[in-house]
């Protein structure tokens, strides 16, 4: 199938960054909210629970916005839109499926994280950023240079930019 190139990275990496410090706001929030459903009064407490709550609110929110309109707030301000491989609206399972797999931007870095059992915060985010990074740039290694996570969920990162005004 011919498909017009991807963004490009720089330009999908800001989006990534901002994206991140709109989910500062959401995550707050949620955990603020947990805390207080279940009367947590320790950090530690209840620390599984709190991550298995985000995950299912970081879902929501990327399934809600990528199956209505293909953007998130991100998305919208760096002009990106996510549609499947024919250019069509994501549906809520392939939006399920996209939510699923792009864990695997953090997950290989968590996973070493725990595995060579690093404590220390500075070993750990620069574990995390060399994954991320290391994951960014085998979208280099693609023929339209989308992310991994886009190609076995079938979908794309294509531009979209505001309609010109009259």
């Amino acid at each position: 199938m011919n498909s017009p190139q991807a963004p490009g990275l720089l330009r999908r990496m800001a989006c990534f960054m901002y994206e991140g410090v709109l989910l500062f706001g959401v995550v707050f929030v949620a955990g603020y909210l947990y805390s207080a459903l279940t009367q947590q009064r320790h950090a530690m407490q209840g620390q599984h629970g709190l991550q298995a709550f985000l995950f299912v609110v970081l879902g929501i929110y990327f399934i809600w916005f990528w199956s209505h309109g293909g953007q998130t707030v991100a998305m919208k301000a760096w002009h990106l839109r996510v549609v499947d491989q024919q250019g069509a609206p994501l549906t809520q399972a392939r939006a399920l499926l996209r939510y699923l797999l792009s864990w695997l931007w953090f997950m290989p870095a968590l996973v070493s994280v725990y595995a060579m059992g690093l404590h220390g915060l500075g070993a750990i985010f620069g574990t995390l950023l060399a994954g991320v990074l290391g994951y960014a740039l085998l979208a280099k290694l693609h023929p339209q240079g989308q992310f991994l996570h886009d190609v076995l969920s079938r979908t794309r990162l294509i531009t979209q930019l505001p309609p010109k005004k009259a």
